[in-house]
C-alpha cells in the first residue's frame, strides 16, 4: 500500500506525542527556575536596607531625636534580623533573597566580627574594676564584697547615695587603704592615692574625679565618671544632649591631662559605637574591643543588652577584659588587666 504524501506515520505521532510533554517539561522548569530568582524581591530590599542602616549609621542625623545615637547604642542588635532574614528566604525559596542576604553578613562580620573571638590573655600588672551599684541596692555590703572579690587592685563605684556610702567604705576598707569619694562617685585602691579632686561635667553636683594612684611601675591618672542618664520616649526619641555635654566636658577634662597613662573606668550610659562619646573615646582605647571575650555586655543585668559601662585607657596595653557576676544592682560589674 503506498503512503499518501504528507500524511502522518504512527511513528510521527508517537514522535509528536512524546515531544509535547518534554517541551512542557522544559517549560515548567524555566517557570520554576525564574520563580526562584523573582520571588523574594521584598526580603532582598531588606537585607540592603540592614545593610545600608550598619554602613550609614554614622549618616543617620541626630537632628530628629538622637536617632543616630539610639542606632548606634544597640547597633550589634541590628544582625538579629540575618537570621529571621535568612529564615524568610528558605521558606519563600528565594535565591534571590539569599544572595542579597550576603550583604548584611558581610558587613556584620566586619563590624563586630573580631567580637566574636576571645583576645583575653595571660599576664598584666594591674586590675581595675568599676561598677555601677545602683541608688536603690538593698545589700551595699554585699555588692563591694563581690566587686572587691575579682581580685582588682582599683575599684570605681557609680551612683553611691549619701547616706550608703559608710556601708560601702566599711566593706572595702580591709583590702583597699586608699580611697576617695567624690558626690556619688568613688575610687578604692590597693596602691596609695593623691590628688583625688572632682571633675566637672556639668551635672550641678561632682559624678565624675580625677586621681593619682602610684603603682609599683609608675603613676596612671585614673578617672571616674558617671555620665547622665539616657531615655528613650515617644515624644522627645533618644533623650541624651545632657549626656553629650557631659562626655564633651569630660573628654576636655582627659584631654588636658598631663601624665601619659590614663585609666578612665565608669558608666558612661553609652556604647563605644555611639558618636556623641567622640570627645572620649577618640582618646582612648576599650579594653572590651582590644582584649576582651565577646560584646561584654553589662546592661541591664537580667538581660544584658548593651555595653554602657566602660574600661577606657590611653598609654597602657589591655591584656584582658571581662564582665564580673551579678550583684543586687541593675548593671554588671566590669573588670580589666592591663600591662604598665
Amino acid at each position: 500500500m503506498v503512503q499518501a504524501y504528507g500524511a502522518d506515520t504512527g511513528n510521527d505521532r508517537a514522535e509528536a506525542r512524546s515531544t509535547g510533554p518534554r517541551v512542557r517539561d522544559l517549560r515548567d522548569r524555566w517557570s520554576r527556575a525564574r520563580g526562584v530568582w523573582r520571588r523574594g524581591v521584598v526580603l532582598a530590599v531588606c537585607s540592603v536596607l540592614v545593610t545600608l542602616v550598619m554602613v550609614f549609621h554614622a549618616q543617620i542625623p541626630n537632628a530628629v531625636g538622637n536617632l543616630g545615637s539610639l542606632t548606634e547604642t544597640f547597633l550589634p542588635w541590628i544582625g538579629v534580623l540575618i537570621p529571621l532574614l535568612l529564615v524568610l528566604a528558605l521558606v519563600r525559596r528565594s535565591a534571590t533573597a539569599l544572595i542579597a542576604l550576603l550583604l548584611p553578613v558581610a558587613v556584620w562580620l566586619n563590624l563586630f566580627g573580631g567580637l566574636l573571638t576571645g583576645k583575653s590573655a595571660e599576664g598584666g600588672d594591674l586590675t581595675v574594676a568599676s561598677h555601677n551599684v545602683n541608688a536603690d541596692n538593698p545589700d551595699p555590703a554585699g555588692t563591694a564584697r563581690k566587686v572587691a572579690d575579682s581580685g582588682a587592685d582599683v575599684i570605681a563605684l557609680e551612683e553611691l547615695p549619701n547616706d550608703e556610702v559608710a556601708k560601702y567604705e566599711a566593706a572595702l576598707a580591709d583590702r583597699y587603704p586608699y580611697h576617695s569619694v567624690q558626690g556619688t562617685v568613688g575610687l578604692w585602691s590597693k596602691h596609695p592615692m593623691r590628688d583625688a579632686r572632682p571633675v566637672d561635667i556639668k551635672m550641678g553636683w561632682p559624678r565624675a574625679l580625677r586621681a593619682t594612684v602610684t603603682t609599683p611601675e609608675g603613676d596612671v591618672a585614673v578617672y571616674v565618671a558617671h555620665l547622665p542618664s539616657v531615655r528613650v520616649k515617644l515624644h522627645a526619641g533618644f533623650t541624651a544632649n545632657q549626656r553629650d555635654d557631659s562626655a564633651d566636658t569630660l573628654g576636655e577634662a582627659i584631654a588636658d591631662e598631663r601624665l601619659d597613662r590614663v585609666i578612665l573606668l565608669g558608666d558612661l550610659n553609652g556604647t563605644m559605637n555611639d558618636r556623641s562619646l567622640n570627645a572620649v573615646t577618640s582618646q582612648l582605647r576599650s579594653t572590651q574591643g582590644a582584649a576582651g571575650d565577646g560584646f561584654g555586655f553589662s546592661w541591664p543585668a537580667s538581660f544584658p543588652m548593651a555595653r554602657i559601662d566602660q574600661i577606657l585607657v590611653k598609654g597602657v596595653e589591655p591584656v584582658s577584659s571581662w564582665t564580673l557576676p551579678a550583684t543586687d544592682s541593675d548593671h554588671l560589674p566590669i573588670a580589666a588587666r592591663v600591662q604598665l
